[in-house]
């Protein structure tokens, strides 16, 4: 992918995002059960969840860790994840929607949490020290990155030696056709953009991670139609202490 269609990928992703904060409809929708009820009930940003799993149900978060959420979106993960690692851990958000940082700021606010903050940013190029996090989260936004090779480079550099990659993510069970790898909507739809698990593993490997493993926890993110061969999974993988 050019550079050209990458920046057309990645507006036309935060045009859309944006407008789905201001309420929207999306296709993402959870895969699983997730944890809203452990939750304040002020934090109703994120009574409505986005994603395709329950990431920081796989992290087996400590207290006092460090979590970074990549695509934070409304907040949700990062409230759980507060919750896990305690007053004495933090919590930071990175997320390129004006309009989703505002929903979770305003959330983390209205539920006291302290240890969580957000940052405007960009995935592919995050604005984080160097090995500076324990564990990395994300539910179902990897698909949208049009670089996946430079937010695996960037998770891999932020990590401390021995941290933790769990993200629910989107994997493409066979190859997509190039029709619907060119249609924007159904890139910003988590579909599009779905790496093969394979591809997927070798991409991890390349930037360094090791101990790459995938679990299907479901098909198709709720809301998406048509016959897609895609399926949503939980993906860990580990850097090296």
């Amino acid at each position: 992918m050019d550079e050209q269609r990458r920046a057309e990928v990645k507006e036309y992703v935060r045009q859309r995002y944006g407008a789905i904060a201001k309420g929207g409809s999306a296709c993402c929708g959870p895969a699983g059960p997730v944890e809203v009820t452990l939750l304040p009930a002020s934090a109703a940003a994120v009574s409505t969840p986005l994603g395709c799993g329950n990431p920081t149900a796989i992290a087996s978060l400590k207290p006092g860790e460090a979590v970074l959420d990549l695509g934070s979106g409304p907040g949700l993960d990062c409230l759980l994840a507060a919750q896990r690692v305690g007053p004495t851990g933090r919590v930071i958000g990175v997320d390129m929607t004006p309009e989703m940082l505002e929903l979770a700021r305003e959330s983390a606010r209205r539920a006291g949490a302290a240890n969580v903050e957000y940052r405007q940013g960009d995935i592919e190029a995050l604005p984080v020290d160097d090995s500076s996090v324990d564990v990395i989260v994300s539910n179902c936004v990897i698909n949208l990155a049009p670089d996946k090779d430079a937010v695996f480079r960037e998770a891999f550099r932020v990590l401390k030696r021995g941290g933790r990659l769990c993200v629910a993510d989107i994997v493409a069970l066979e190859p997509l056709d190039e029709a619907l790898r060119s249609d924007l909507s159904q890139w910003s739809g988590c579909i599009s953009g779905a790496l093969e698990r394979e591809d997927y593993r070798r991409r991890l490997q390349a930037a360094g991670f090791v101990d790459v493993a995938f679990r299907q926890v479901g098909g198709a993110p709720g809301g998406c139609s048509g016959p897609v061969p895609i399926a949503s999974m939980d993906i860990t993988a580990r850097k090296p202490g």
